[in-house]
């Protein structure tokens, strides 16, 4: 991972208003930022697709009336809509970033990291040290890119 990571990584803080990172997507070309806290340690990603989650409209979940006057909501659109009410009401990094992303060390194998990729369905994988601390972040594009170069 060491290989393909992107070492100068751009952070952002919990605390930072949603416009101001917008904007800094918008002017870097970032897909994604890791988010650190107190002592520079990661607390979590805020990717692109968040922002645009927090501008799309609200998915009013589907009921479903078995017999009048008992309705059953499909457990899969409660989860959504409630994903949905968070991002729209969001106004910090802290309120739309993901806490728990899938991240991997510096000395991971590019075939963990392919796998993880994959198998978490992200686009961007934080790189994290032991101590916690952001060393890098991969994109896809690092890899194909470390692909084209190596074969």
């Amino acid at each position: 991972v060491r290989d393909v990571m992107t070492t100068e990584v751009t952070t952002v803080h919990p605390e930072m208003g949603i416009t101001e990172v917008a904007d800094l997507l918008a002017e870097s070309g970032f897909g994604a930022v890791p988010v650190v806290g107190a002592g520079d340690v990661y607390e979590g990603l805020l990717r692109d697709q968040d922002l645009v989650l927090r501008e799309s409209g609200i998915h009013v979940p589907t009921t479903i009336a078995i017999l009048p006057g008992i309705e059953f909501t499909l457990p899969s659109h409660l989860r959504r809509y409630d994903e949905d009410l968070r991002a729209a009401a969001a106004s910090q990094v802290a309120d739309l970033m993901e806490r728990e992303p899938a991240t991997i060390g510096p000395d991971a194998s590019l075939e963990d990291l392919a796998t993880l990729m994959h198998s978490s369905e992200v686009t961007h994988v934080p790189v994290v040290d032991a101590d916690g601390h952001v060393a890098g972040i991969v994109a896809r594009g690092d890899i194909i890119r470390h692909i084209a170069r190596t074969t």
